[in-house]
């Protein structure tokens, strides 16, 4: 499938508008993602059509705890990504086309995707586990054809994508949760192989379009937890509104970082309260079953709304996004 979104150049060299490396491609070659190649000219997709993973998965696995809590994600990804994050949690789909060199998956159309979800009792479609971005012509055709038939649609995403991505997929897309993983740009480039900047700028964007968005933060550490950064994180993601939910989540070794422990608890838990501090109004903790930072609490009466164990909703007060105890208004999507 010709991709989207890119320019065409003198002697057949392409520049990819899709994301914010804007790859300069030249013809046989591919971008930094490694599903969009230059053939001849024409810059095609490799994973148009194509998608290594399919699951139903609860809302709150996104995690997004305020847009529909309690319901099912038909939740889909193709290889490939745009970042090359060295704790990559799902490095065996998103790195595939470096680490193996080849691009897998099953054939699949944008009305398929739309009626599996339907079937299996799904209100959204999910874009998760690799970077929605570098398959933005199969998100961009599934959300289109699941809004139509009354599903909503949501990015998991590293917010790396431009300003013309972000618009153009924002008449279809409900909701988002951006990675923000760090507050440094050596912590992007060492890490990530990225740049911070074009993150921020995304999350202003989706929030000016009128995209819930919720924010999350892998605590890494050594890396990225010392109360500077962390007060840093928390006020910037207070500039965009003070209800915007952070999940700041634990880390576990994984893929190239194995020279380091999970994240203390309690480092998470100041995380957490450094965010309550700063002024935001829903902080949750992750991976870490079990404690009060899962639940959702009203900001104004403070009673209990939401109790969460893990993924499972084993509570669910608020109507139409109100506190029924207060009656004070509880930020989110409640119903489509």
């Amino acid at each position: 499938m010709e991709a989207m979104l890119y320019e065409k150049k003198e002697d057949n060299l392409v520049v990819c508008h899709l994301c914010a490396h804007e790859c300069r491609i030249k013809p046989g070659a591919r971008g930094i993602c490694g599903v969009r190649e230059n053939q001849g000219g024409i810059l095609y997709t490799l994973v148009g059509n194509r998608i290594i993973a399919e699951n139903v998965d609860p809302i709150e696995k996104k995690p997004l705890f305020h847009f529909l809590p309690g319901t099912l994600s038909y939740s889909i990804a193709t290889v490939g990504c745009n970042f090359r994050c060295t704790f990559c949690q799902n490095y065996e789909i998103s790195q595939m086309p470096r680490d193996q060199g080849v691009i897998r998956g099953i054939t699949i159309s944008p009305e398929e995707i739309s009626e599996r979800a339907i079937q299996t009792g799904c209100k959204s479609i999910s874009y998760t586990y690799t970077e929605p971005t570098v398959f933005f012509e199969l998100a961009y055709l599934s959300a289109r054809a699941a809004a139509e038939r009354g599903l909503a649609n949501v990015f998991v995403t590293n917010g790396y994508m431009t300003t013309q991505a972000i618009e153009k997929i924002s008449p279809y897309l409900s909701a988002a949760n951006v990675d923000l993983k760090s507050f440094r740009e050596e912590f992007y480039r060492r890490c990530c192989g990225a740049k911070l900047k074009p993150v921020l700028e995304s999350l202003k964007k989706m929030k000016d379009l009128g995209i819930w968005v919720e924010v999350t933060t892998l605590i890494i550490p050594g890396l990225n937890d010392e109360e500077a950064e962390l007060y840093a994180l928390a006020r910037f993601i207070h500039s965009l509104g003070a209800d915007t939910p952070w999940h700041v989540s634990r880390f576990y070794p994984r893929y190239k970082m194995m020279d380091r422990g999970p994240t203390p608890q309690e480092t998470v838990y100041r995380a957490r309260q450094i965010g309550l501090e700063v002024g935001l109004k829903y902080v949750y903790c992750g991976n870490i079953p079990d404690n009060e930072g899962e639940n959702t609490y009203c900001p104004n009466c403070h009673n209990l709304l939401i109790e969460r164990w893990g993924f499972q909703v084993r509570k669910n007060l608020p109507k139409k996004g109100q506190c029924p105890f207060c009656g004070a208004v509880i930020a989110g999507v409640f119903s489509l």
